[in-house]
């Protein structure tokens, strides 16, 4: 039962197939608890497209760019405290218990959301969903890995990462059914209740962990089960190195001492686990830093500023970055153990700098090629309708549609009814002008304008996605599964893991305010400049773990890593005759 989750390779998910065809206790077990990686993934996606309905029906939204970002980002927020809260829980109540809270806090956030009258509503329903993602996010792998046979361990915990992923696809694919449906982003955000009541009554009728059940002296119950998971001849043997592990961990512990304070600074006075954090610190923070969770909470809206004005338009074409990230999460799964996770990273991270610097580029010229802002063309629609800016600016034949857009969060663009690429009017912001604008089968921009840049710039998009996905989208996790002494292995991932959860706070939450600021081009060019640092401290900080067992990986690190350039670890022998 100890060991750490392995990553899977070909061989593990046929013995995966093989067992759990025998024995369908074990699939229905991973898959019940894996619901929540569904539901992890769907509350983190459903948010992009959501938030395009939720500005037309709520006006303030509409114009102030920090309260779309606090929609978006309190659900990351709550999953900090979720998190935290998560792992107490765990230990005090049990895998099983903390589970069924997430659905409750899943349920509870999807119908506040869905009957929301006001935007601060919907705050609070981001922040009850944050509380379940937070949870699930650590409970439910940790659930499957405590309840499946060692063998085959890692391809069922896979299986939650691929629920993730796969749950924000089908986050993309709801908002897209539901464009044309009345009351749109209410039913986007309360569908999510029903895989959370489906996985609550299904965890009624599982039973607790095992290892949980053993520690807490319940040793008939964690024997029942492992009778199910288990063949007869193999019962006693996991009983026994259950017992053993149980054993050497509490000895472990008691010698650490059981405060959480005391804990962390004995961590910080180990000089393993200290070069450990700066290998797993880094990677998380870098794996947020490249502006990831921007593309994934804010697809839809790049795609817009990208001058697909349409809402349905660009919730189809985020379909490309989100089954991508999916795709890219199974690729993952066959070359981390061949390329290693220290090369693997860096490949990506190259991979991530180009796309990004491509997106700059290509959003400048889209900026520089907007189509002109014609006086014409704007007082056709009357000097009332007329943006305010506009009107009083001094210089107006300097003016595009992008100088419409970011001169007032109240002008909106009104393409050419002739050519969407020729000069249009700059409008005020209203319902009722832009129903005159829709009226004569012109397209109404606020986001992005008109350009024949576009569609490269959502292959680039993609492009990034794919670049991201098998690298820095699964990696970082599997070295914060490997790079820490068991005894502090908790400890360390839970660190590492709240450093990513609130880099994710400060990127989901800052990035319409840094688009405003800086523009399109200038947002994904400070990306690439942190992406840059983050694999100049990637090569530095992070070593080779691939191959390793835990006791090398704890040498290695004792010894003192020492970057190579080849993206290897020196072997010991050789730099001992050094």
């Amino acid at each position: 039962m100890e060991g750490g989750i392995s990553k899977p390779d070909k061989t593990e998910f046929t013995e995966c197939w093989r067992t759990s065809w025998k024995t369908p206790y074990i699939m229905r077990l991973a898959l019940s608890a894996g619901i929540g990686g569904l539901l992890f993934g769907y509350d983190t996606g459903v948010i992009s497209g959501a938030l395009l309905y939720i500005r037309d029906d709520f006006k303030s939204v509409d114009r102030q760019t920090w309260l779309q970002e606090t929609i978006v980002s309190m659900a990351v927020a709550g999953a900090i405290i979720g998190a935290a809260v998560g792992g107490w829980m765990n230990d005090k109540y049990g895998r099983k218990k903390s589970i069924l809270l997430a659905d409750l806090l899943f349920f509870c956030g999807a119908i506040v959301m869905c009957v929301a009258p006001a935007p601060w509503m919907i705050i609070i329903g981001r922040v009850l969903v944050g509380l379940g993602v937070g949870m699930a996010s650590m409970t439910a792998p940790l659930y499957i890995s405590e309840a499946s046979p060692a063998r085959i361990r890692g391809a069922l915990v896979s299986t939650n990462g691929l629920l993730i992923t796969g749950g924000q696809f089908l986050a993309y694919l709801i908002n897209l059914a539901f464009t044309k449906a009345p009351r749109t982003w209410r039913w986007m955000l309360g569908i999510a209740g029903v895989p959370a009541l489906v996985q609550f009554f299904l965890m009624l009728t599982l039973p607790e962990s095992p290892r949980w059940l053993y520690r807490n002296d319940k040793v008939k119950e964690a024997r029942a089960i492992l009778e199910k998971i288990y063949p007869p001849n193999e019962v006693e043997e996991e009983i026994k190195a259950l017992q053993s592990s149980i054993e050497a961990e509490k000895a472990e512990e008691g010698s650490i001492g059981d405060g959480f304070f005391s804990k962390l600074k004995s961590a910080w006075g180990n000089v393993v686990v200290r070069r450990g954090l700066y290998a797993g610190i880094t990677v998380q923070v870098a794996q947020q830093f490249v502006g990831i969770n921007t593309v994934m909470y804010y697809s839809p809206t790049i795609v817009q500023l990208a001058g697909f004005a349409s809402n349905k338009t660009a919730l189809a074409l985020s379909l490309i970055t989100s089954g991508l990230n999916a795709v890219g999460s199974i690729v993952s799964m066959f070359f981390v153990d061949r390329f290693g996770r220290r090369r693997l990273m860096i490949i990506s991270m190259f991979g991530i700098i180009i796309c990004l610097i491509a997106l700059s580029v290509m959003f400048h010229e889209t900026s520089v090629h907007a189509p002109p802002v014609s006086s014409l063309e704007s007082l056709h629609f009357g000097r009332n309708s007329t943006c305010s800016s506009f009107l009083q600016a001094p210089e107006i034949s300097s003016w595009n549609c992008m100088s419409c857009l970011k001169a007032s969060s109240d002008c909106a663009f009104c393409a050419n009814g002739d050519n969407k690429y020729h000069p249009g009017a700059c409008l005020a912001i209203t319902d009722a002008i832009r129903g005159s604008c829709r009226k004569e089968r012109r397209t109404w921009y606020t986001q992005g304008c008109p350009t024949k840049f576009g569609i490269f710039a959502v292959l680039l998009l993609g492009l990034y996605i794919i670049s991201y996905s098998p690298g820095m989208g699964t990696v970082p996790w599997i070295v914060n599964s490997e790079i820490y002494p068991l005894r502090y292995r908790g400890l360390g991932g839970g660190i590492a893991a709240v450093s990513n959860w609130v880099s994710n706070l400060i990127v989901s939450e800052t990035f319409l305010t840094l688009t405003e600021a800086l523009g399109s081009s200038g947002t994904f060019l400070l990306f690439a400049g942190f992406s840059f640092l983050g694999l100049v401290a990637i090569f530095f900080l992070v070593p080779e773990t691939k191959g390793l067992q835990f006791e090398e990986v704890e040498r290695m690190l004792e010894k003192g890593f020492k970057p190579n350039i080849c993206c290897c670890n020196k072997p010991a022998d050789e730099e001992d005759t050094k």
